[in-house]
């Protein structure tokens, strides 16, 4: 007799409209050699012919029709389940399905509904039709058949279809009969999270018994994490297990865990990895993130479903902002990585802030991560660390506000749950290793700072050199790392050399003269302590525009530093000779020199140290001095600064260099650090890895900027939709509604009335024509070139210490920084009046 009614598990006959999405997923896996419980399916076709047989169909559709108008789905679903119940299988059907369970030596089973609707890329409908355990037996088998069938027509059935928009007459049912294992443990497996779609890692759930206790939710199961990238369990939570789902006379039932077993792991390590094994198999044959149900009985492993994992539209795997209720700000740190960050420049970075901030951390609690894939710094983690030091949440307030800007004032800094004494253990051993390092290391500063340039060079050209992929990965672990490591912390070194006095000394200043006069007295310093580095592009296009340096020698000297700088997949100035000529060309344009305008701001400076010694000689005196200090501080941290950057460069090419000898090329920068080593070592990467690493990273990519200030969970996708979002806070549980006034910081004195050029990248430089009002998100030293033809700067990211109002400062170019919303509320072509001294813009038309 041929099979009309029945096939082979492996056999997928003609796919979904025949076995239905369940089944047609453990056909591929059964075809693909995977372990699965052996089995046969009861095709569609079987359906069909019940429902032809008894007439149902119109039945069915009377009942719909009544449903749509009285809107009780349950009474109607229960007269739809009875027409099932009420009527027998036609005998072929019957006969057919009774002789594949007797060839499977008519074991108990597990009887599975398979919809023609189920189990689908973009959307799973889990649940939504009835399986049944441990059926034994010809007639039982029958019932369990049939009661699939009705479960077609659940209310729920029905309303989840109605949502998803698939029409009644479009759907049939499959069954999948398949050997029941009884199982000694049993849980559910996620390739990526179900929330974010981050594949980073991979979750297992665990339980003793039957699955059933998971689905249902009566026990809390083991959770085993494990990195994708390297297959290590990172982490493991076992919980304690009271029941387990055991086969029964009649079905199923739950009975207690002996006590020897409700704490102990329901799978060992190597059982957790031979999982993750298995479930790799099964996602690069489905070619999809998978949610896979399985099972173990003794040491022997089964897979007893798999479905694709159905994530939100946009993916948001790098987004730290889930990890608890803290308040996040980008303001300083998002104008040196304005970017979204590939996973390797991240993992780089990660070693940068390590060494350069490593008292910025409670653990496990650390003070920066990412955000929608851009850096954020944890001013709850930050405040609480000066807490523990006797700073109260006001001081702390007034002592940071030069570098992240004023907080407004009725936004709270949650803090972190630690006590005191906790956060003292944690930090004091590193705080004092720290500051030690700092002091040893500030001797030696200068002579570092001078020879790193020649050593980067260096670097650079011997990593050319390298042709073979495990001598690389041998020059990163001996060589390129603890170099980076070390210029790292002569950045530290720099910067706590001061102690707080690079903030106080400021602080101090503007309590005796105003914020206005102590920006002027705070510009012009690079005659006392030598040029800042953030001017170094505009002074090398000086040079080169005056012949006094080749483009060679430029490259060398100043190609290191760019809008772009910490993103090590985008090149330098220095590699692009098109991006020079544009920066020169656009400097003839200009009306002014940068070099008028330092002498310009150093006599103004000098006018205003006059005024002070008139009215305030003995604090003159004292300022001086305390200034000369602030200035040395402020040019060795940007000497170290842009050293670090130097050396990006050569990690920049330690990337570029790895992606050829391993034939990845540009993917190379959807790896982190490690695993650019393990490829080089010769270990293989999911293809499908980066390239959902790479979605990720061009979705948030194509977002505008996010809000400077962060409190709570965040949604990058659900704020960007939203017309009349804030650009400058986002608080989760509030309104949000955008400001209207353009306001922030007294970036650098001054008032003019100019026209408005609003500028995303420092890459449409050309546009901004001499006189205009510069109008942005934030600036970097990649934007410093644009600043001589600007009449002014506004920001919507920015302090008193940032990147815009330091150079702003040494030009004399008014700026008002940390507007916020500057972007959103101005537009190019408008009049505004920007007055730097009070902080405000105004348009006049």
């Amino acid at each position: 007799m041929t099979a009309r009614y029945t096939r082979p598990l492996q056999d997928e006959g003609l796919g979904l409209e025949e076995i239905g999405g369940k089944g047609q997923s453990l056909a591929r896996l059964a075809s693909a050699g995977l372990p699965v419980p052996q089995g046969f399916h009861i095709t569609t076709a079987a359906y069909g012919a019940f429902v032809a047989k008894h007439s149902l169909r119109s039945r069915i559709g009377a009942q719909l029709g009544d449903l749509s108008e009285t809107g009780t789905p349950d009474h109607g679903a229960d007269l739809i389940a009875a027409l099932f119940t009420d009527q027998t299988i036609p005998h072929q059907i019957s006969e057919e399905v009774v002789a594949a369970y007797h060839r499977l030596g008519s074991p108990p089973v597990a009887v599975r509904s398979s919809a023609t609707a189920e189990d689908l890329p973009d959307a799973s409908f889990a649940g939504q039709q009835a399986s049944f355990l441990n059926v034994v037996g010809d007639d039982q088998l029958m019932v369990a058949v049939r009661r699939c069938w009705a479960s077609l027509w659940t209310a729920r059935a029905i309303s989840y279809r109605a949502r998803h928009h698939i029409a009644p007459d479009t759907v049939s049912l499959a069954v999948v009969v398949q050997e029941l294992i009884d199982a000694d443990a049993s849980g559910i497996l996620f390739t990526a999270d179900p929330v974010t779609g981050d594949d980073s890692m991979i979750e297992i759930n665990a339980a003793w018994g039957l699955g059933e206790a998971i689905v249902g939710g009566e026990v809390t199961p083991d959770t085993f994490t494990v990195e994708r990238a390297s297959g290590g369990l990172l982490h493991s939570l076992i919980n304690t297990k009271t029941i387990m789902i055991r086969p029964a006379a009649s079905g199923t039932a739950a009975v207690p865990v002996p006590t020897d077993r409700q704490d102990a792991p329901a799978l060992t390590e190597r059982q957790v990895s031979r999982l993750v094994d298995l479930a790799i198999m099964v996602e690069d044959l489905f070619k999809d993130p998978m949610d896979i149900e399985w099972c173990r009985q003794e040491d022997q492993l089964f897979i007893l479903q798999a479905r694709p994992i159905t994530t939100a539209v946009h993916p948001d795997p790098w987004n730290d902002s889930r990890s608890g209720d803290f308040l996040w700000t980008n303001t300083n740190v998002g104008e040196a990585i304005p970017d979204v960050m590939t996973p390797a420049t991240w993992s780089m970075v990660q070693v940068y802030l390590t060494d350069a901030m490593a008292t910025a951390s409670i653990p496990p609690y650390v003070g920066y991560g990412r955000i929608g894939g851009r850096i954020y710094l944890n001013l709850s983690v930050m405040m609480t660390l000066s807490g523990a030091v006797g700073v109260s949440e006001k001081r702390y307030r007034s002592l940071t506000e030069e570098v992240f800007g004023r907080l407004p004032a009725g936004i709270e800094i949650p803090p972190v749950k630690a006590s005191r004494l906790a956060v003292v253990r944690a930090v004091l051993p590193m705080g004092l290793h720290v500051f030690g390092e700092a002091r040893r290391d500030v001797k030696v500063l200068d002579a570092y700072l001078a020879e790193h340039p020649v050593l980067c060079d260096r670097r650079r050209a011997e990593i050319a050199a390298v042709a073979d992929p495990v001598e690389l990965a041998d020059l990163w672990i001996t060589v390129l790392n603890p170099e980076f490591h070390r210029v790292s912390w002569m950045l530290s070194a720099a910067t706590r050399s001061s102690g707080a006095s690079f903030i106080t000394t400021r602080k101090r200043l503007q309590g005796l003269v105003g914020d206005a006069a102590a920006n002027a007295l705070t510009a012009g310093l690079g005659g006392q302590a030598g040029q800042l580095a953030s001017l170094g592009l505009l002074d090398g296009l000086e040079l080169l525009a005056t012949e006094e340096i080749d483009r060679d020698t430029f490259s060398r000297r100043y190609g290191h530093r760019g809008p772009h700088e910490f993103e090590i997949l985008l090149p330098r100035p220095g590699e692009d000779p098109d991006w020079i000529e544009e920066q020169l060309a656009e400097r003839a344009a200009s009306a002014r020199s940068y070099r008028e305008l330092l002498e310009l701001q150093e006599h103004r400076r000098s006018v205003a140290w006059a005024e002070l010694e008139q009215r305030h000689p003995v604090q003159a005196r004292i300022l001086h001095h305390q200034l000369r200090g602030w200035a040395k501080t402020s040019r060795d941290r940007e000497r170290a600064r842009s050293e670090v950057i130097r050396y990006f460069w050569v990690l920049r090419a330690y990337a570029l260099r790895a992606g050829e000898l391993t034939g990845l090329g540009v993917d190379i920068f959807f790896l982190d650090k490690a695993e650019i080593v393990r490829v080089l070592e010769g270990e293989t990467i999911s293809p499908r890895l980066i390239k959902q690493r790479r979605k990720a990273y061009q979705g948030y990519s194509a977002l505008p900027p996010y809000p400077a200030l962060i409190r709570g969970t965040f949604n990058p996708y659900v704020w960007a939709a939203e017309p009349n979002r804030r650009s400058d806070l986002f608080i989760e549980g509030s309104v949000n509604e955008a400001d209207v006034a353009v306001r922030g910081f007294p970036g650098s004195a001054g008032i003019v009335e100019a026209p408005v050029r609003v500028l995303g990248d420092a890459a449409h430089g050309a546009a901004l024509q001499t006189g205009e009002v510069l109008v942005t998100t934030i600036t970097n030293v990649g934007w410093t070139p644009l600043f001589p033809r600007a009449a002014a700067i506004v920001t919507d990211v920015g302090a008193p210490l940032s990147h815009a109002a330091i150079v702003a400062r040494e030009l004399g170019i008014p700026a008002v920084v940390g507007c916020g919303n500057a972007t959103m509320r101005l537009s190019t072509g408008d009049l505004v009046r920007v007055d730097g001294t009070a902080g405000t813009v105004e348009v006049l038309r």
